[in-house]
């Protein structure tokens, strides 16, 4: 890792994402480019150094064709991040897991000789649930099935049933096009849940789920939009199920990658070289005859077609001349970011383990509500990792880092004990604090958004295309839904020129 950078990450770490805004701009030379390279023609300019970008790039010039990556930030990989632990050690601040049926992802990785282990998964859950810690085995005959009352989960399973066969009637490429659409897309996933999850017990699990998903509470989300990404949590050949969403073995947290997940970005952008710029927000994309001028910090690119890889929000911050059509515009106010943090504690051994604990936890109360075993797979060190999310997240927004990190150990005591107090060290990421993610893992449709202006999520305008895992009609919201969307754009790029 570039000394620099390191020491970037780490402060940033350190202050909960208050430095992002401070050093993102600053122009420094590192291995993948430079912004001092002041103007550059080419036929595509990529917006975005995350794996959308990087993966469509790499395809445009395994084409044959010129291209540059802009990336705002002072590294490759938007929301998929290493944070440095010292001694070489890393653990990740974003996007980590992968898991069964996200091929693309794991192709990728595969080809860039970055390998995986699977998530930590021996031993007990534990469910944290009215003042009350209780042990639960993960492998049941109905898998890691959290302990409450009997009513409860056959409440439960019949609702995951419900949503399970409500999201085989959305079509990928159009849910806003299903035949309840208009019905699914007027109401809340809250209100549904209130309709369907009548046992409490059942009720706060899918609670639980919704935000571990989204990061976002259920009466933020359109119901239409759950189904779509619920039907999205597979591929051509295996349907989407909610249980793959949310499990580990089986699930989409599976497994991690060895040296962390942003070894996969980093690689690839290694092999475009000095094609992909850092340190180059892009402020604004102008239509100049045939061409568009991409204007970003220190450097200028014309282009005969422009790939936006950014989460909708954000590429709503460019300026655009011509202005997009309304509906794209109408699309991205509308569309807003998940609320999320991860706090990572890190201890001299995984303890947990020896009292029979996989390190996982469901709870309903606390900062972090879910948490997960984050040991390297040679446990040289033990980490736990808790998610910060929705309502939580947002409440400790403007906390400081310190007074974040007392709330995270006070939980992390409470499930597993006094040890969890004395971390040998503590790193945070607040993605609602970095300046160019504002949240995360994904922005997410609110009520009436599909129906209304859903086809202009990926349509192009003009001679911009549009990717992100948000674009990704497979695995959205994911690193796999992010590599899609730039196959799936480099294609369609490729067949206008």
């Amino acid at each position: 890792m570039h000394v620099a950078r390191e020491r970037q990450l780490s402060r940033r770490t350190l202050l909960g994402g208050a430095a992002a805004t401070a050093g993102a701009v600053t122009l420094t030379t590192t291995a993948a480019g430079t912004a001092s390279a002041a103007t550059r023609d080419v036929e595509v300019a990529v917006v975005g150094g995350g794996l959308a970008g990087l993966t469509a790039a790499r395809d445009l010039v395994a084409a044959g064709r010129t291209v540059a990556v802009l990336e705002a930030r002072d590294r490759v990989g938007g929301r998929v991040v290493n944070l440095p632990l010292g001694n070489g050690q890393v653990t990740e601040g974003g996007g980590e897991f992968i898991g069964p049926t996200q091929d693309r992802i794991k192709a990728l990785a595969d080809s860039l000789g970055v390998a995986t282990f699977p998530t930590y998964n021996t031993g007990k859950n534990l469910l944290y649930k009215d003042g009350k810690k209780t042990a639960y085995a993960t492998d049941g005959l109905l898998g890691a099935v959290p302990p409450v009352d009997v009513a409860g989960l056959a409440n439960a399973a019949i609702v995951q049933a419900s949503l399970d066969d409500m999201a085989k009637q959305v079509p990928l490429d159009a849910p806003w096009s299903a035949a309840k659409a208009a019905e699914w897309d007027k109401q809340t996933f809250e209100s549904w849940l209130n309709a369907n999850a009548v046992v409490p017990s059942a009720k706060f699990l899918l609670d639980v789920a919704c935000t571990s998903i989204f990061s976002a509470q259920p009466r933020e989300l359109s119901l239409l939009f759950v189904l779509f990404y619920i039907a999205a949590a597979g591929n051509e050949s295996a349907p989407g199920t909610l249980e793959r969403l949310t499990e580990t073995a089986g699930g989409a947290q599976e497994s991690r990658f060895v040296g962390g997940s942003q070894q996969v970005p980093v690689r690839l952008a290694a092999t475009l070289g000095d094609r992909v710029v850092l340190n180059a927000p892009v402020r604004s994309i102008t239509r100049s005859g045939t061409k568009y001028v991409v204007t970003a910090d220190g450097v200028t690119v014309t282009a005969r077609r422009v790939v936006v890889a950014l989460p909708p929000p954000l590429a709503a911050r460019i300026t655009y001349d011509p202005l997009l059509p309304a509906a794209r515009d109408q699309l991205t106010q509308r569309m807003p970011m998940g609320s999320i943090g991860k706090a990572i504690a890190v201890y001299d051994t995984p303890f947990w383990r020896a009292d029979g604990l996989n390190g996982q936890v469901v709870s309903d109360t606390g900062v972090v509500r879910s948490t997960f075993d984050n040991s390297p797979p040679d446990a040289s060190h033990g980490a736990l990792m808790g998610f910060i999310e929705a309502d939580e997240m947002r409440a400790y927004d403007a906390a400081s880092a310190d007074e974040v990190k007392a709330a995270v150990l006070k939980d992390y005591a409470v499930y597993f004990g006094d040890k969890a107090k004395s971390p040998t060290s503590f790193v945070l990421q607040r993605w609602d604090n970095e300046s160019f993610s504002r949240g995360g893992p994904v922005a997410f449709a609110p009520p009436g958004v599909l129906t209304q202006y859903g086809a202009a999520l990926r349509r192009p305008v003009g001679d911009i295309h549009w990717a992100g895992t948000e674009t990704s009609t497979y695995w959205n919201g994911f690193m796999d839904g992010a590599v899609r969307s730039g196959e799936r754009v480099a294609k369609e790029v490729l067949a206008a020129l």
